[in-house]
């Protein structure tokens, strides 16, 4: 999948594309939906398939300094949008100078002369431009007028009837489901990152540990999951299977948020490595013991109730 951050002289195989537009924070199955109708449309017409999106998301514009909330920050959101099959994700900088353009410029500008877009395809509840005047009604009717087509995707509810959202999937997090996250996206969710020095402390009790900042990544329930943690080996990702502490590690008196992973019969440095770990089943949440002996007779228990959750179909 080719990535592009302007939308002024686009190369030529990527004007006309059938073009899904939204945030898709999460890339969830309500979102596969609205991306899937692009492609649809592009393979119908022989289109090229293309995703516009948006970074930084315009809540960090709107609300800096509040408490991290991305599902997928923009390397792991492009990573999930080339799995379908994308051919082209244009990611336009976003700051209070493009929420100022109105709707008929991003109309203008943006689609029709940047892209020159064939097809438009945008979810039930977006809107765009300044005041967010900008909406499917909007879409419909300058497509009527500038020959594009536009195909508004309706929510997308699993079989509860519940609507498929980021903000379902965030509060599912909080509250410890990983399953049913993973019912939402399609996938389960992981956090992906860059492999830091700790205290090495997970060594001397037995169960060493690779620590991933949380970064902007919305936090889940404090506690222990068990996990599937895939290791970047060039054009591959080799994963194993282990569990997982997401916390403060209260029992050793530490500070700010880790997500520390011990992977199961794996002996290697992984310090600077890519990883992404994946949050299978909560376990149980985050306390603090008496000591390092209590610590690591739960961690024991906890690494057998990790191999029995893996064991499962």
């Amino acid at each position: 999948m080719r990535i592009y951050r302007h939308y002024d002289a686009l190369p030529a195989e990527v004007r006309g594309a059938a073009v899904a537009v939204g945030n898709f924070d999460g890339v969830h199955r309500g979102h596969q939906a609205v991306i899937g109708e692009a492609g649809r449309h592009a393979q119908a017409t022989g289109a090229p398939w293309a995703v516009l999106t948006f970074e930084p998301h315009p809540r960090d514009v709107f609300q800096p300094g509040g408490p991290p909330y991305r599902l997928t920050p923009f390397r792991v959101k492009a990573h999930h949008v080339a799995a379908l099959g994308v051919d082209t994700m244009v990611t336009l900088h976003f700051d209070k100078a493009f929420s100022q353009r109105s709707a008929e410029d991003f109309v203008n500008d943006v689609l029709l002369d940047g892209l020159g877009v064939s097809h438009v395809v945008c979810g039930y509840d977006f809107v765009f431009g300044h005041g967010r005047r900008g909406n499917s009604e909007m879409l419909l009717q300058r497509g009527i007028e500038q020959g594009f087509g536009f195909t508004c995707v309706p929510a997308v509810r699993d079989g509860q009837g519940e609507i498929f959202s980021s903000t379902r999937v965030r509060e599912l997090l909080a509250a410890g489901d990983a399953l049913g996250a993973a019912h939402v996206l399609g996938r389960h969710y992981e956090v992906d990152g860059r492999v830091e020095h700790g205290a090495r402390l997970g060594r001397t009790i037995g169960f060493p540990t690779a620590n991933l900042p949380l970064g902007e990544y919305a936090h889940p329930r404090r506690g222990v999951y068990a996990i599937r943690a895939g290791i970047d080996a060039g054009g591959d990702t080799v994963w194993h299977e282990g569990v997982a502490n997401l916390g403060t590690r209260p029992t050793v008196d530490g500070t700010g948020v880790l997500l520390e992973a011990h992977l199961f019969d794996f002996d290697g440095d992984l310090y600077g490595r890519n990883l992404r770990v994946a949050l299978l089943d909560f376990i149980r949440p985050e306390r603090k013991f008496a000591g390092l002996d209590a610590l690591k007779a739960q961690i024991g228990d906890d690494c057998a109730a990790a191999r029995r959750i893996l064991s499962r179909p």
